[in-house]
């Protein structure tokens, strides 16, 4: 079953963006379909896999919320199939506890991720936060570079040798964030805050999305040489030094430290 909903109101960035609303269960589709309704997007809804395809395929979203749980195609193989279509970001919707299925989430590409039971109004203001995150004001549009990268804003677009990468929202911000401040350490809590725009939440989004940056960005990913580990404190984006001796683990780190 689909369904397409008008906004009632503006959008927080001033347009009608469009959701897509993925989940078999009628009453959640139901419910966060009408909170995003009245915070002004145009909603659309899916009840399966392969109807969000084709929903997405008839009328790009600017958004998808996406449960993991779905008949037939589960949402990790509707998230790879939607971005091997092009980049949109990806709000995945998971069981409380699922921490395993929340990681592969992440990586698979989706930007974010609510456990349920969630309340709907924390659902908006994250859909609000992803989006706002993916027009980044004009004042920030100017292209960044280092070390053979070049992150323009503007675009959304990323190259490294004049060979265009394909990041997620998320990767493309902790990269632009990185870019903009070199050679200082920051925790996953600072990462978390100021390029997520959250002052709470779980640690291992941070650590899995510098894992697939560095799988995107780095020569040898386990030696890393741009985004190094600054032990018991963080990362450190050093465009300028030397490959790491040792792996991206190694030494090993007391538990709970960052990858």
């Amino acid at each position: 079953m689909q369904q397409s909903y008008e906004p009632t109101g503006p959008a927080p960035d001033g347009g009608a963006a469009r959701v897509l609303v993925v989940d078999d269960d009628p009453t959640v589709a139901e419910v966060v379909a009408g909170y995003l309704d009245r915070a002004g997007y145009r909603v659309d809804r899916a009840d399966d896999g392969p109807a969000a395809l084709a929903r997405a395929a008839a009328h790009r979203p600017d958004l998808v919320v996406l449960d993991l749980m779905l008949p037939g195609m589960d949402g990790l193989e509707v998230c790879r199939r939607m971005r091997e279509r092009g980049p949109v970001p990806v709000i995945m919707l998971t069981a409380r506890g699922d921490e395993d299925d929340r990681i592969l989430g992440l990586e698979v590409g989706a930007d974010d991720y609510v456990t349920k039971p969630f309340s709907p109004r924390e659902l908006v203001l994250r859909v609000e936060s992803v989006l706002r995150r993916a027009r980044p004001a004009t004042a920030r549009q100017r292209p960044l570079r280092a070390a053979g990268l070049t992150v323009d804003p503007a675009a959304r677009r990323v190259t490294r040798d004049s060979a265009e990468l394909a990041l997620t929202l998320r990767e493309f911000d902790l990269l632009a964030y990185f870019l903009r401040n070199p050679g200082r350490a920051y925790s996953r809590e600072d990462l978390m805050r100021e390029v997520w725009g959250w002052e709470f939440g779980d640690l291992s989004t941070v650590t899995v999305h510098i894992r697939r940056l560095r799988g995107k960005v780095e020569d040898d990913p386990a030696r890393p040489r741009l985004i190094q580990t600054v032990w018991g404190v963080g990362y450190r984006f050093e465009p300028g030094t030397p490959s790491a001796p040792a792996g991206p683990d190694t030494p090993p780190a007391p538990a709970g430290q960052e990858d």
